[in-house]
């Protein structure tokens, strides 16, 4: 019962990286959503700051939140705040004893160290700030390489680099908890993957797409424009099974021209199955083929926890699906030889999402989710381009900003109704369902925005070459 109330009563504070700003608050309500808690922030929140303050929560849920989070930094018992470093005294000194004596008993090691927030300290100036926090009730002794307890005094100096106070704007005081899973963005960089392609998803933002998809140990995953498995890698990480499609032969065996500077042809083991090797999760990796995410080959039936994707745009890769507008004789029963390439034609991007959703409504388990990327040209945006499925619903919309004049957004959906369930007249008659062309035109204003930037009336040469 004393352990229980004394959870009841902490509160924890998060130190947040400040890149991918837009995905921070998903990534950490995905990741309290996997243990079943809600998210409560403490005092008035704003979300664009380095810390966050939260309740509502134990420990082992904070350490489980860490343990996965990319965006967050660090996680810290709060034990004070305040605007100046008295107010910070007085809040200290009204922290229940009974919740700071197990960490500061004479047979326990501790140190203290002090972090800045857009501002850097003098070491004589941190040393200034620990000794003025004597008022602290340690009886332990100091231990500067490998002590059993670690505080923190950490002072926030606002976050505009050219316009720095010379008295923080906010401070806290803490016993640390954990750290974030920030290492993976250089572990899993694909700078030294094995196998990459010219559209190979950052590291970071791999692991976030994961983290808003809720993947989960023993998950199955699918990518239906899995590409050089960027995105298998990451939820292979999280201990899910993957296996994805891709309508590009040469990628989906490894072949072809490399992408690597100062290198020709691709090498024998450059697959995507290498690179879960690299990364020692070749375990979960079921496998890829060649197929055509506009006439998908699985059987009716609710298979994947999650689908993750990042759809071509039609700019670095093109946008291709099988078929083609001339009549074309097939052989006959529709057999090929062995050596047979299907002819393909365009596929157009709202057609893309229409499919994409559609798939996903019929093939994720209920609660599973949908992670996916959407071109915008941004001075044209509105939510309403945004795709809907009456059997999806959107958890979040964040915007990574590519230029000034296009981004894309990364959007969540998760499946909460089957099919089955739904009215077909009124899912037809619903404006809100009908498939937005809107998007077919972003590949022109891509390059219309090109062309006004380098000042030249024509990019052919740019198209062709893409």
């Amino acid at each position: 019962m004393a352990t229980s109330a004394r959870q009841s009563c902490l509160k924890y504070l998060l130190h947040l990286a400040q890149d991918n700003m837009d995905f921070r608050l998903p990534e950490i309500k995905s990741l309290l959503a996997l243990r079943g808690k809600p998210f409560h922030s403490s005092g008035h929140f704003q979300e664009k700051t380095p810390f966050w303050c939260l309740d509502g929560l134990s420990e082992e849920d904070v350490r489980g939140v860490m343990a996965r989070s990319v965006c967050a930094k660090s996680a810290f018992e709060l034990w004070g705040h305040g605007k100046t470093h008295s107010e910070l005294k007085t809040s200290l000194l009204k922290y229940p004893t009974e919740n700071m004596s197990p960490f500061m008993r004479k047979d326990s090691t501790y140190r203290i160290n002090v972090y800045t927030f857009n501002k850097t300290l003098e070491f004589e100036d941190r040393i200034k700030r620990i000794d003025s926090m004597d008022y602290l009730p340690f009886e332990g002794t100091v231990n500067l390489k490998s002590p059993q307890h670690i505080f923190c005094l950490l002072e926030d100096y606002g976050t505009d680099p050219n316009d720095i106070p010379e008295h923080p704007n906010y401070i806290y005081f803490g016993r640390w908890i954990a750290d974030g899973q920030r290492e993976l963005i250089r572990s899993h960089s694909v700078k030294n993957r094995h196998f990459i392609g010219n559209t190979s998803m950052d590291a970071g933002l791999s692991f976030i797409m994961a983290n808003h998809a809720k993947v989960n140990k023993n998950d199955l995953v699918f990518d239906p424009f899995v590409g050089t498995g960027s995105l298998l890698v990451a939820c292979s990480h999280f201990r899910a099974y993957v296996c994805g499609t891709d309508i590009d032969y040469n990628t989906i065996h490894g072949r072809g021209r490399s992408s690597r500077k100062n290198k020709t042809w691709r090498g024998p083991d450059e697959n995507i199955r290498a690179n879960l090797r690299q990364y020692g999760t070749e375990d979960m990796y079921i496998d890829v083929m060649v197929s055509d995410a506009s006439k998908h080959v699985w059987r009716e039936a609710a298979l994947f926890d999650a689908i993750i994707t990042d759809p071509p745009y039609g700019i670095r890769e093109s946008t291709r699906r099988t078929g083609s507008h001339k009549d074309v004789t097939k052989p006959q029963d529709a057999i090929y030889e062995e050596s047979h390439v299907p002819v393909t034609q365009a596929y157009h991007l709202s057609d893309i999402f229409t499919d994409l959703l559609n798939f996903s409504a019929h093939h994720l388990v209920l609660g599973g989710r949908l992670v996916y990327w959407l071109p915008v040209y941004r001075p044209e945006y509105c939510v309403e381009m945004v795709p809907l499925n009456p059997c999806l619903r959107i958890i979040s919309n964040c915007e990574q900003t590519l230029s000034s004049h296009t981004s894309r957004r990364l959007i969540t959906m998760e499946k909460i109704k089957n099919p089955e369930e739904l009215d077909s007249l009124a899912y037809l008659a619903d404006p809100r369902f009908s498939p937005y062309q809107g998007h077919n035109a972003f590949r022109e204003k891509y390059f219309s925005g090109v062309n006004k930037r380098s000042g030249k009336e024509d990019n052919k040469a740019a198209v062709n070459g893409e």
